[in-house]
């Protein structure tokens, strides 16, 4: 549905994709037209004709209606076969719908921000309220449907879009000449003055607007303009309204003090990490993200995977490929999602409207002010916005930026399935490289060492790292920085499990591996983090959830609450047969915290008789049952 767009909010006009169309003759546009006007709502033949001929129609219309139709088709889809409905233009009982997506039509996008707007103003946020009629005004570019209308039935069916534009115009200036942003409407409103030349509220929000924004002159003759004018043509005197309006500019009541100053500079900021130029692989993840990246609209995308996966340098390696799209402005900001205390909505903001210029003496003290100011700031901007490091989708909703060119680069150590129901994000997984892909890692960072290591030692590094990109950087640092270091006694120290993470340990104040499972691990509940101390005593080569509820003495339920935990929190992975596993190194870090926390690794014995506790709730099973479960999952 993303492949075309249209505009009837003045001429019709319509594009798939890059490319605008024709649609056609007159009354082919106009059928589209009005069809599009309906949103998505059946037009019987009957009523398309009357809308279209009215009262003299010809004997062949209904003929003609469906030539139109079948023309629009080819039009919207050229491969389409003589017979196909295609996928936008449908048969509906004796009549045609147009489906084509919310996103995808001016007006359904105009009254969508004309209902955020009226909710912002009931629940007195002014600010918000704005903010959602400009980007309703800012869709309209002159009368609805153009000058296709050649019957007073359609004539109508436009005229009542454009009566809708002009009451968002007066009540776009009413608040922003109170909040002090004239400036904003006033483009909407000389347009909505063209448009209705005797509409009286609206040439007097004209004169208003025109006052606030310090052009007292031009306020005045634009009040004696729509005066002459009504009493040329009408015969009457201004009403209410303007009077109003003139009282207002004589008295200065609407002064130019009370006008928006000037609103803050836009730079273009450049805020993205430096690439990283031992980057390497991820060649099919780069080839997707290339593929999302087409400018049909906003791109949300949001990439999850476990801690030391290398999101974010695939983040990084993405948005500096496509940085040139987006003049406007390069934004980045760590959410600190994986860290005890991330950072609220509510300061992201803040950081965002630095980043963008405002002053800090500028920056609103509501979360609601900054975000309709972060949402202004970025409106129409060719503008990219990387967010590391993301705990929900909460925290990252108000944060998207207000602009349908503009591209959003997410990471997170969980999957954020809510931006990809609400917010129309693509969810991207990023998984482990393969052995190819970790050989060239840990190759491009062992080039020119006078202790480089053999091939069969480094393919052995890289199994005993499991293929982390974090750790096979740390352990191509180690002989870098070691150069007396040998390989093979670097390759000893990762075969003990016990010294595994010390041996990709680095400073103080840098990431390794244990330290970045450990944010991961103080965010789990009392009950998932002594169920994954535990799972270290089990299999690598996984375990099912009876297991896991005998291993920890506990119910079925409750097991797969905190499997669930742990899965989301990305330190066990699920396999689609049932079985969970840990990463090797997870597996290690998950052993050092047994051993220093638990008693020692249960016997056999004791998972039994602790799986025969969890059998007991079971009304059916018994000793057959038993053995079943023994004989899927290993005890250790």
């Amino acid at each position: 549905m993303s492949t075309l767009r249209f505009e009837i909010l003045g001429p019709l006009r319509f594009w798939r994709g890059g490319t605008e169309l024709d649609a056609g003759p007159r009354q082919q546009r106009c059928l589209l037209t009005l069809l599009l006007a309906a949103s998505e709502q059946p037009l019987g033949i009957s009523e398309l004709i009357d809308l279209i001929w009215e009262s003299a129609p010809p004997s062949s219309a209904v003929n003609i209606v469906h030539k139109y139709v079948s023309g629009l088709r080819r039009v919207f889809e050229p491969d389409l076969t003589a017979r196909d409905c295609g996928r936008y233009l449908f048969r509906y009982g004796n009549g045609y719908r147009l489906v084509a997506g919310t996103a995808a039509v001016d007006l359904r996008a105009f009254h969508r921000h004309l209902a955020d707007a009226r909710a912002g103003e009931g629940a007195g946020v002014p600010d918000r309220a704005l903010d959602h009629y400009t980007d309703a005004l800012r869709l309209v570019r002159g009368p609805a449907g153009g000058a296709l209308a050649d019957s007073l039935r359609a004539a109508a069916v436009f005229t009542a879009f454009d009566s809708q534009f002009f009451d968002a115009t007066v009540a776009a200036t009413e608040i922003a000449v109170r909040i002090g942003r004239p400036a904003e409407v006033l483009s909407a409103v000389r347009l909505a003055a063209t448009m209705s030349p005797l509409h009286e509220p609206v040439h007097a929000s004209l004169v208003t607007a025109l006052a606030a924004t310090g052009r007292q002159a031009e306020a005045l003759d634009a009040y004696r303009t729509i005066r002459q004018r009504l009493g040329d043509e009408l015969g009457i005197d201004p009403g209410p309204a303007l009077l109003e309006a003139e009282r207002r500019v004589l008295t200065r009541s609407v002064a130019p003090a009370m006008a928006a100053a000037p609103r803050p500079p836009s730079p273009h900021p450049a805020q993205l990490p430096p690439d990283l130029p031992l980057f390497a692989g991820r060649s099919a993840e780069l080839a997707t993200l290339d593929g999302l990246s087409a400018p049909s609209g906003p791109l949300v995308v949001a990439l999850d995977g476990m801690a030391g996966v290398g999101k974010s340098t695939l983040a990084v390696r993405f948005a500096h490929r496509v940085s040139a799209r987006f003049p406007d402005g390069r934004l980045h900001l760590d959410l600190r999602g994986d860290r005890d205390e991330p950072v609220t909505a509510g300061e992201a903001l803040r950081s965002l409207l630095y980043a963008l210029g405002v002053p800090a003496a500028k920056v609103p003290d509501t979360v609601d002010a900054r975000l309709g100011m972060y949402r202004s700031l970025t409106a129409d901007k060719k503008i990219l916005v990387l967010l590391d490091n993301a705990r929900e989708a909460g925290q990252v909703r108000p944060l998207l930026p207000n602009s349908t060119t503009s591209t959003t680069l997410i990471t997170s150590r969980c999957p954020l399935p809510g931006l990809a129901a609400f917010d129309g994000a693509h969810l991207m997984h990023v998984d482990l490289p393969d052995q190819p892909a970790a050989r060239e890692l840990l190759n491009r960072r062992l080039a020119g060492l006078p202790n480089r290591p053999a091939a069969g030692t480094a393919d052995e590094m890289i199994e005993l790292c499991g293929r982390l990109p974090l750790a096979l950087a740390i352990v191509g640092a180690r002989l870098a920085a070691h150069r007396h270091l040998s390989p093979q006694v670097l390759a000893a120290e990762l075969r003990d499990d016990g010294r595994r993470l010390s041996a990709l340990a680095v400073g103080a104040g840098d990431q390794d591996p244990r330290t970045a499972f450990s944010w991961s691990y103080r965010q789990l509940s009392a009950g998932s983090a002594r169920l994954f101390r535990f799972l270290s005593t089990t299999s690598p080569t996984g375990v099912r959830v009876l297991a896991c509820a005998g291993l920890a003495g506990q119910d079925v339920a409750e097991t797969r609450r905190q499997l669930a935990e742990l899965v989301e929190a990305a330190l066990v992975t699920e396999h689609g047969d049932g079985r969970f596993t840990l990463h090797g190194l997870i597996r290690a870090y998950a052993g050092e915290l047994f051993r220093t926390i638990d008693a020692e690794p249960p016997t056999a014995r004791t998972v039994l008789d602790r799986r025969w506790s969890v059998l007991a709730g079971f009304q059916h099973g018994g000793p057959a049952r038993l053995g079943s479960v023994v004989g899927q999952d290993s005890v250790h």
